[in-house]
């Protein structure tokens, strides 16, 4: 299995637009017949204007062959991708392999925070070592939905996602995460591992699959 993380940066002020040409034509267009949609997400906090998706595929191959099944689509390469293109300023998109399991979280409303750590050259594998092992302590406070290394596109790099019920919820795990012992323990060993440390807000667009 392979992901698929993809940033859109919109003009200001056509948010609203292209999230309405999503709902309405884009994803009833593309369905989950083209690769599975895990989740859809507008930026709250970090770079403004931007829409995230995460889509997952078996591997390479599949993800090739039902993107070019896609532009075949005369509603997707007609009536969709026209209308939007004018409308975007930038588009980023990550493979990405699962280090754990994705386990989006349970029924209700979430906000989401999307973090990207960029270690030194060849210390991704261990930053990720010493992140598993710790992520039993971490959970104790808030439950982990997905955790990545990329594999195309900037390397070295580990994505995480986290759910939470919102704000509020988000202030009050991350100081008492910061507090505890075996945490701080963890931030000794794999703090000096990292170059660069990025984290954005989001929350999900009306037509996600997480809520």
């Amino acid at each position: 299995m392979i992901y698929e993380l993809r940033t859109y940066t919109l003009i200001p002020g056509k948010q609203g637009e292209y999230l309405k040409l999503n709902a309405e034509v884009g994803r009833p267009t593309r369905g989950q017949k083209y690769g599975t949609l895990e989740g859809s997400w507008t930026t709250e906090f970090g770079t403004l204007n931007q829409f995230v998706t995460l889509w997952s595929f078996a591997d390479l191959v599949e993800r090739e062959r039902l993107r070019a099944e896609l532009q075949k689509n005369e509603v997707w390469s007609r009536d969709y991708v026209p209308r939007i293109l004018p409308i975007l300023l930038a588009q980023e998109n990550k493979i990405l392999s699962a280090q754990l399991p994705l386990k989006p979280p349970a029924e209700g409303s979430h906000i989401y925070e999307l973090r990207t750590y960029r270690t030194q050259v060849g210390k991704a594998g261990e930053w990720l070592g010493h992140f598993k092992a710790i992520m039993p302590v971490r959970e104790k406070y808030s439950k982990n939905v997905g955790l990545w290394q990329t594999e195309v596109a900037q390397l070295n790099e580990v994505v995480h996602l986290w759910a939470y019920r919102d704000l509020n919820d988000r202030v009050a795990v991350r100081a008492k995460v910061t507090q505890d012992p075996e945490w701080q323990t963890f931030l000794v060993k794999a703090t000096p591992l990292l170059v660069e440390m990025r984290s954005i807000v989001l929350t999900p667009a009306p037509a996600s699959p997480m809520k």
